[in-house]
């Protein structure tokens, strides 16, 4: 598995399901594949406006000391509140009484974009009654900082289900706990099974789920976790197929 959460929290939850519909664009095409660069290929991150808009998550009680203790990844999506992230169900379903924190942007223990406290999760019925590995995704809300909302600072990828499993090539960005840097890599997804795709990009190790799937079009597709909660190996890593259910938890998330 690619990461456990040792954190346990309780939150709002609905059923999730996955449904595969065909949806794709040529221009979303285009525009993954001029951008993709060699496939298969992971390379640490540059500082960009995208990867402002992924960060990595960390144990409340360590704010204060970031360097080396990151467990997932999660990712800014756009909503009406401009406060959600997304994650897998894994990094986000327990509570130890500390809380979470999201670092957008984080980078050799440094918080370029500040430190964000982790509110209200939302997670799938199917995850909290048996960790159901077809319903491995989850939102949280993020606090204001400042008197500023998360997507104000750093921007956000649209979060979209519904998308066919490969229809366009996806650039996957996440922290491996071994590194102090985040890592992507851009390949074409490809079916593993009716509610789980599979991507073949090297490195992604602990640390990695909840990074998101992005294509051409900003859009979130996937989000690293599911099967073996992201996978037994560091060179192949899952997501949920995002269907009718994910749909539902987020609107369900941004309801508020």
């Amino acid at each position: 598995m690619k990461r456990t959460s040792r954190i346990y929290v309780t939150s709002r939850r609905v059923a999730l399901c996955a449904v595969v519909v065909l949806a794709a664009t040529s221009a979303s095409v285009a525009a993954a594949e001029e951008a993709a660069g060699p496939f298969g290929v992971t390379a640490v991150v540059g500082t960009t406006t995208d990867s402002a808009r992924v960060g990595a998550l960390f144990s409340a009680d360590k704010a204060g000391s970031l360097s080396g203790n990151h467990f997932c990844t999660a990712s800014v999506v756009h909503s009406p509140q401009r406060d959600l992230i997304v994650t897998a169900a894994h990094c986000v379903d327990g509570d130890d009484g500390t809380g979470l924190v999201f670092v957008p942007g984080y980078r050799d223990g440094l918080a370029p974009y500040g430190v964000w406290k982790v509110g209200r999760r939302y997670l799938p019925d199917g995850w909290s009654h048996g960790q159901d590995e077809d319903s491995d995704v989850a939102f949280a809300a993020v606090q204001d900082r400042a008197g500023k909302r998360v997507e104000d600072v750093t921007g956000a990828n649209r979060f979209v289900t519904g998308v066919a499993t490969g229809a366009t090539p996806v650039t996957v960005t996440g922290y491996p706990d071994s590194r102090e840097v985040p890592v992507d890599c851009t390949n074409r997804p490809v079916a593993h099974s009716a509610t789980q795709q599979r991507i073949d990009c090297p490195e992604f190790t602990g640390g990695t789920s909840g990074s998101p799937w992005v294509n051409g079009d900003h859009e979130v597709v996937g989000v690293l976790g599911g099967h073996e909660q992201g996978g037994s190996t560091p060179d192949i890593s899952y997501s949920v197929v995002l269907g009718g259910g994910a749909a539902e938890l987020f609107r369900d998330a941004t309801a508020r």
